[in-house]
């Protein structure tokens, strides 16, 4: 097949747009043209009067040797590359050992399950509940301020992503396409097609706790088990070597392969290893808080009159400011349509995340607006630093928005001048339980403070009402990412610690659903060519 690429169409373009715009770039006559894929449709909204659809399509046709031929000059036609995904090995029949992976977020899942499906019967071991009874514990925690630290936002089947906007979309370099069976696996198992092609795919919550259970029944179906409420709390080493794990209900498990995927949020995990001597190191992460417009702000902004095309859909937003005091700021998790979270996993503490439904249909938008910050900087000393640092941001909002898991808020407009907030405006609060107006400086360091009230005017130039008086903050966004990075070597064991496989965000390898699903199936890989190898 042939790959073309940068096809720009008009937002409103008929069917026949499509096929007649491959014939005028290929120079064929229509009957030549067999076949036309969708690979991928984005859209440039720089001109809110004349958006445009850009395609890249795969294509099939007459002479197709002969056709790239007398394209060799043009990047924009290609041979299409082969994406289908590669098993690296399949399991031997004499199997006598099968491989853990700790944690079923998005990086355990595809680990489990591509180690599933090349025969090898993974273990997963799960700290917090299948996904259905976690949802149960999740929204009672919103609704009724009751906290299982166990089953959570954080913590349970599908990990943080299950309540999230279900992003799949990554930056991440992806030469091998593990991303395409990442999304395949997804389409498989529920998803709706068009994640295959949009060039923002997302799921939302709902969607993914179905996909999740489908998921989990094709691991075990294919020879893995599962096991939920099952947190582990030792692993077992002999001259740098794992041997075996200790269970959270005093189970002993031998293993020599363990995939350690237990998201960003296992703080109890992070000092277990670092108290066992593997290696670890504190990483940069971010802090803020999460903003709140109206989503038909937003839109009106990105799209003007094309505001509502449901081709278009919600609008999104993606933000950098580079702040006079050397700090960074930026929008991170962006959630358009959709609402402010409760993502607390210990108690007596607040934090804040974003979430959204497929639909993507909720009144509000709202993102992270967060300050970057390094263990150089801000917290030096040992490599859990960072921990230290995020609980006291945490706890500091817990004070201040009530001792009662309320969060607190600042109108956008207060927060620029200095002044606690007493009155809502426009923009009502997503998040629940509740929110507690007051005084947001009080929650992180000035030089943070002092960089966010640089940068939310400078959005403002960008889209315009974005420092809007009503707007709403609400505090405090500390889980960015992992605090920590648990280092590598090649062939993706601890550089310390052989028959460990760090992977996923909590190792510092990922940031987000499609990246910690690549980085997972990496791993996967690299625990069955070990064991193939010792076998």
């Amino acid at each position: 097949m042939i790959r073309l690429t940068e096809i720009k169409l008009p937002l409103n373009h008929n069917e026949d747009a499509i096929g007649q715009a491959i014939v005028d770039k290929l120079k064929i006559k229509p009957e030549q043209l067999h076949s036309y894929n969708v690979f991928k449709r984005g859209y440039d909204a720089r001109k809110k009067t004349a958006i445009l659809l850009i395609y890249t399509l795969d294509i099939e046709v007459d002479n197709e040797a002969a056709l790239l031929d007398t394209f060799t000059k043009d990047q924009h036609v290609k041979q299409a590359p082969d994406t289908s995904y590669k098993f690296v090995a399949q399991a031997p029949k004499n199997l006598s050992e099968r491989p853990v992976v700790i944690g079923f977020g998005p990086c355990g899942l595809f680990a489990g399950l591509v180690l599933a499906q090349m025969g090898f019967n993974p273990i997963i071991l799960e700290r917090g509940k299948e996904v259905r009874e976690r949802t149960k514990d999740t929204f009672g925690f919103w609704r009724k301020r009751t906290l299982n630290t166990e089953s959570n936002v954080q913590f349970g089947e599908g990990g943080a992503g299950t309540f999230s906007d279900g992003k799949l979309y990554s930056q991440v370099k992806d030469p091998k396409h593990y991303g395409r069976k990442v999304i395949t696996e997804f389409v498989e198992a529920g998803a709706p097609e068009e994640i295959l092609y949009v060039s923002k795919p997302h799921i939302g919550t709902f969607k993914l706790v179905t996909m999740i259970e489908k998921m989990r029944a094709r691991i075990i179906e294919l020879g893995g088990e599962i096991r939920f409420s099952t947190r582990v709390d030792d692993i077992h080493l002999e001259d740098g070597q794992v041997t075996g794990l200790t269970l959270s209900n005093g189970e002993k498990l031998d293993t020599r392969h363990v995939v350690l995927a237990v998201g960003h949020s296992a703080r109890d995990t992070f000092k277990m290893i670092h108290d066992k001597g593997i290696y670890v190191e504190a990483k940069p992460f971010s802090v803020g808080f999460r903003i709140e417009h109206k989503q038909s702000m937003i839109d009106e902004c990105r799209f003007g009159t094309n505001a509502g095309n449901p081709i278009l859909g919600s609008a999104d937003y993606k933000l950098v400011h580079h702040c006079d005091n050397g700090r960074t700021v930026y929008s991170f998790c962006m959630c358009p349509g959709g609402t402010v979270v409760a993502a607390t996993s210990e108690e007596g503490r607040v934090v804040t995340n974003g979430m959204s439904q497929y639909s993507r249909s909720e009144r509000n938008a709202n993102s992270a607006i967060v300050v970057g910050i390094s263990p150089e900087q801000d917290f030096p000393g040992n490599p859990l630093a960072g921990i230290d640092l995020q609980r006291k941001l945490e706890e500091q909002a817990y004070e201040l928005g009530g001792r009662n898991y309320d969060a607190p808020a600042q109108l956008i407009g207060d927060f620029l001048k200095g002044k606690s907030s007493s009155d809502l405006g426009e923009v009502q609060p997503s998040y629940t339980p509740g929110i507690k107006l007051t005084d947001l400086s009080k929650v992180l360091p000035q030089f943070a403070i002092d960089a966010l009230r640089e940068a939310i005017p400078a959005f403002n130039k960008q889209i315009r009402g974005f420092s809007t008086n009503d707007g709403l903050l609400t505090g405090v966004e500390t889980r960015t990412s992992s605090p920590i990075s648990i280092k590598r070597d090649k062939t993706f064991q601890s550089i310390n610690t052989k028959g460990l496989y760090p992977a996923g965000e909590g190792a510092g390898y990922a940031g987000g659903i499609l990246s910690a699903g690549i980085d997972g199936i990496k791993a996967a890989e690299a625990v069955a060519l070990s064991m193939l190898e010792s076998a």
